[in-house]
């Protein structure tokens, strides 16, 4: 398989090509997923539409190598999970494929990283080793090429200052957080920003009692003077993000499309519209498994976009323990 043409994706006969491509090249190269697809009684010759393919349950990241290649490991991504769990690991062996789906993924939403100063506010991220996140950040950092650009870990009164400047004289910004700093950070000042986008990565991670989105939407758009709070939707287990631009309704690049599978029997796809457990196509997970059952809740609208409404109680899917751990 070739990346270039997971990237140069153009339409849905595109993505179809690469997605039965790819099954083919997993089925055959990544014997976990292999494993699996062999318990469902499904081989390739049994795929005529994508909703054929099997998902793998995401929790198989955290007690199996989901390795689709013999190559040496470059990174190794870990999720932060809570204490005493067991945390998921994505082995990368190209990591060049990861760079190019985060690079190419912004510039699809935003447009040129280097239009922006961006300012990440990941304590929690930035105080552990291997986050995906933290890579991609730190990344964006560099090639914005802008001096200003950089981490924020504790200090608060410093990140204030830095954004009143930057946004008195008129510079774009691109202030990425984790939703308790940005709680944090507004507890501190009033702002009034005109020319920021201030986008979160979800998650209390402990720190704070959980929000509902419009709750916290609606705290942050006061707190930072904006009409739009900004998200991203990734995780540890995928190479791709989707981004959203307000509302909590996302949208994915090319190479990333999502399906809702039945809550009750997690081997059937939904229709679009439909609420029930996110299944992810991620073309750039060539390496690992592009086809990820998450422990997510949500709905997939007609056009592709899609919103994340919780996750399953006990992050238990149903339907999809066929595997003894």
């Amino acid at each position: 398989m070739n990346s270039n043409t997971i990237f140069n994706i153009k339409n849905e006969a595109d993505f179809e090509t690469c997605a039965f491509q790819t099954f083919q090249y997993q089925f055959e190269n990544n014997r976990t997923y292999r494993s699996f697809c062999d318990l469902l009684y499904v081989h390739p010759s049994d795929i005529t539409k994508i909703e054929d393919i099997p998902f793998l349950p995401i929790q198989f990241f955290k007690s199996h190598e989901i390795v689709s290649n013999q190559h040496p490991f470059q990174e190794t991504f870990t999720s932060s999970g809570t204490t005493g769990s067991t945390p998921s690991k994505h082995l990368v062996t190209d990591i060049s494929v990861y760079e190019e789906s985060y690079r190419k993924g912004f510039e699809y939403f935003y447009g040129n990283i280097e239009n922006y100063v961006v300012l990440a506010l990941l304590p929690n991220y930035l105080e552990r080793k291997g986050s995906s996140l933290v890579y991609m950040a730190n990344d964006l950092i560099q090639r914005s090429k802008q001096p200003e650009s950089g981490f924020y870990l504790h200090d608060i009164k410093a990140l204030t200052e830095k954004l009143v400047q930057l946004d008195q004289q008129g510079k774009k910004v691109l202030l990425i957080g984790v939703s308790f700093a940005l709680l944090d950070l507004i507890e501190t000042t009033q702002f009034n920003l005109k020319h920021t986008i201030v986008m979160e990565t979800g998650g209390m991670k402990g720190l704070r009692k959980e929000m509902i989105r419009t709750e916290l939407h609606q705290q942050l758009c006061e707190g930072f003077g904006v009409s739009e709070i900004h998200s991203e939707y990734g995780m540890t287990e995928l190479l791709s993000q989707g981004y959203s631009k307000g509302d909590g309704i996302f949208d994915t690049p090319p190479w990333m499309k999502l399906y809702t599978r039945d809550p009750e029997d997690a081997l059937t796809i939904q229709p679009k519209g439909k609420s029930g457990g996110i299944n992810v196509i991620d073309l750039a997970n060539i390496n690992s498994c592009a086809f990820i059952a998450t422990q997510d809740l949500g709905k997939v609208h007609t056009d592709e976009t899609f919103e994340i409404l919780g996750r399953f109680d006990h992050s238990d899917i149903r339907g999809c323990n066929l595997m003894v751990f």
